[in-house]
């Protein structure tokens, strides 16, 4: 019978394992390992050591090589490891052969970014969304973990037994998967109708990737006290507040963090969280230039926005963290003009990429907050000007 527990508990000593495949380099894998050791953190363990391996395809039996996985286990037994977490997806039997030989816990990063959403979902919405992700990922994998059962016997008459169990666990699974879809519809009905009781007001919602400040900034554009901290998917349920700059009033609302290898079940599974971002007016897309891969960051957003058909609407990228830009990417001992030389290059190049549709602030240090209000302000107004032509006079 299959049982949903939870795979990962604190100060679980883990060891992270990545693949360097096809055109990828050493340098890519490890900074894709950096923010697997971040989701480690954030689930409560705590990652001691990390194992890469050029292949020009992964393994279909164990992923990596037979010599690496021996290397692995090696450590796995002098270290008194808990949990093995690859970057990548496993498929079930991947999964039970490599817990077979390793003898600890085994999972990829699906498994580990459903973990942490299951411990973070605090609405039944929320709560429904990530059980619905964890038995669509279940599911494919189910044939791949009952494969010690398969062997059990050889002959005619032998093999009932695990057949009859993994038939079973799939109806199982595949019921449970129709009920929470027909708890999801209902619940999305719900919010559909509270979203449509909100009125004609224009909505702006924050996106980016995770942990970049959506929710630092929605406590100071808003006055509100929305929970943030750093670590990531510190916010799954989406937020909306209603806000007022000069008399003009709308509507915005922070969303859940996007990430790379976003397992798909999770982006299906919250389309009906993200509908504000598709019903949203104007989109502000937070970015962490203090990142060194914030670029990719962006990139990755596009990908999800262009996904949830969102990409076409007014979108102003808001560069958050400028101070731990400068702090990490300019000496101290460099020349103030030469400062703002650097500073006048970096603006003028995001503002020719993006029509002049970003603004460059930092949450935590309040750096030119005031520009940001005045941006949405004006961005707010024209959209009020495009919908209501004859009664913007109002909100002035």
């Amino acid at each position: 019978m299959i049982e949903k527990k939870q795979k990962i508990e604190n100060e679980d000593r883990t060891v992270l394992v990545g693949l360097v495949q096809g055109e990828q380099t050493y340098e890519q894998v490890e900074e894709y390992l950096d923010e697997l050791a971040f989701l480690a953190e954030t689930a409560g363990a705590i990652a001691v050591k990390r194992f890469t391996q050029k292949l020009k395809h992964a393994d279909s039996k164990t992923f990596v090589g037979k010599g690496k996985l021996e290397e692995i286990k090696n450590y796995v037994i002098s270290k008194n490891i808990t949990l093995v977490i690859f970057d990548d997806e496993l498929t079930g039997s991947q999964i039970s052969n490599i817990e077979k030989e390793l003898g600890v816990v085994t999972i990829d990063r699906s498994d580990l970014i459903l973990d942490i959403f299951a411990r973070r979902a605090r609405t039944a919405q929320a709560k429904v969304q990530v059980e619905l992700a964890q038995y669509q990922y279940l599911l494919p994998r189910l044939k791949g973990m009952w494969k010690h059962l398969e062997r059990q016997g050889g002959g005619i008459g032998t093999r009932g037994p695990g057949e009859t169990e993994i038939e079973t666990d799939r109806r199982i699974v595949k019921d449970k998967i129709s009920l929470l879809r027909k708890k999801l519809s209902e619940i999305d009905k719900q919010s559909f109708t509270q979203r449509k009781d909100r009125g004609e007001f224009i909505r702006v919602a924050l996106v980016g990737y995770t942990n970049v400040g959506k929710s630092t900034l929605m406590n100071l554009l808003s006055k509100s006290d929305v929970f943030s901290e750093n670590k990531l998917f510190a916010t799954l349920d989406t937020t909306t507040r209603k806000v007022v700059f000069e008399n003009t009033p709308f509507l915005l609302s922070d969303t859940v963090g996007f990430i790379r290898k976003l397992p798909h079940h999770l982006v299906e599974s919250f389309k009906s969280t993200l509908d504000e971002v598709r019903e949203a007016d104007l989109l502000l897309h937070v970015v962490d230039i203090s990142h060194p891969q914030y670029e990719e960051q962006i990139g990755v957003v596009n990908k999800t926005l262009q996904d949830l058909k969102a990409f076409d609407k007014p979108i102003v990228i808001v560069f958050n963290k400028m101070d731990l830009y400068e702090e990490k990417n300019i000496d101290e001992w460099v020349e103030a003009e030469v400062r703002l030389e650097i500073l006048r290059e970096l603006h003028e190049r995001w503002e020719n990429e993006t029509n002049g549709n970003c603004i460059f602030v930092s949450a935590t240090e309040r750096m030119h907050i005031d520009d940001l209000r005045a941006t949405i302000l004006t961005k707010v107004r024209e959209l009020y000007k495009i919908r209501y032509p004859y009664k913007t006079a109002f909100f002035y």
